[in-house]
């Protein structure tokens, strides 16, 4: 998905002739903590909430002051990935979006980012989820797929976590059945080290209960 589709029409852009406690209002109506300046299309700046306090120009217009605005904003052809990155790195409540020749064409928000992401992962989809841990070296995600689909199941959304200074990777599956026992049967008997599983609670205790047995069924032999 590009920007572009992203892009909100219901949160207005403010001009130098607004005042702060017009840009105060319109955050507070539409739950951001920044708005994009604009005149004649063209985009001049981010003005935040903090900006206005700061700066004690909340009953001024913002042509008054001088300001020192940021300027981050992404073009329409951009990645939907490249503007989550510019949300999380900068702590930003919306993007402004510019055409090729740098024109104003609107915003993304933030709840906006969310629900995309949550599609994107599934999240809407009932199934359950497992987070494997593993060497990098051992990271195969053909294998990981094979495993998933030979115990009748798909793979809804997969993401992967490294943690800093590790060769270890934490990858987390979102499969479409919450009945996982099969499935977590299978990564083990590939020695996969199963770091955590989230499904039903009935069908968590079944998989205790199934341990359980197990167990015991060795201590007996």
């Amino acid at each position: 998905m590009l920007a572009k589709e992203l892009i909100s029409d219901i949160i207005p852009a403010i001009s130098t002739a607004d005042t702060g406690l017009d840009a105060l209002n319109w955050m507070e109506i539409f739950r951001v903590s920044h708005l994009p300046i604009v005149e004649n299309n063209e985009f001049l700046g981010l003005i935040s909430d903090a900006d206005i306090y700061d700066l004690n120009i909340a009953e001024d217009t913002i042509s008054k002051h001088s300001l020192s605005l940021f300027s981050p904003f992404v073009t329409e052809d951009q990645h939907i990935y490249e503007v989550i990155e510019l949300v999380s790195r900068l702590n930003l409540t919306v993007v402004p979006v510019l055409d090729s020749e740098k024109k104003y064409l609107g915003i993304i928000t933030t709840n906006d980012l969310i629900k995309y992401f949550a599609d994107l992962s599934a999240v809407k989809n009932p199934g359950g989820i497992i987070v494997l841990e593993l060497n990098q070296n051992d990271y195969s995600l053909t294998q990981i797929a094979q495993i998933v689909e030979s115990n009748d199941a798909k793979i809804l959304s997969l993401y992967i976590n490294s943690p800093e200074n590790s060769m270890r990777l934490e990858v987390t599956l979102k499969v479409n059945r919450t009945d996982l026992f099969g499935i977590i049967q299978t990564f083990e008997r590939f020695n996969y080290e199963i770091k955590a599983q989230f499904m039903e609670d009935d069908e968590m205790d079944s998989l205790y209960n199934s341990r359980y047995e197990s167990f015991m069924k060795y201590l007996n032999i």
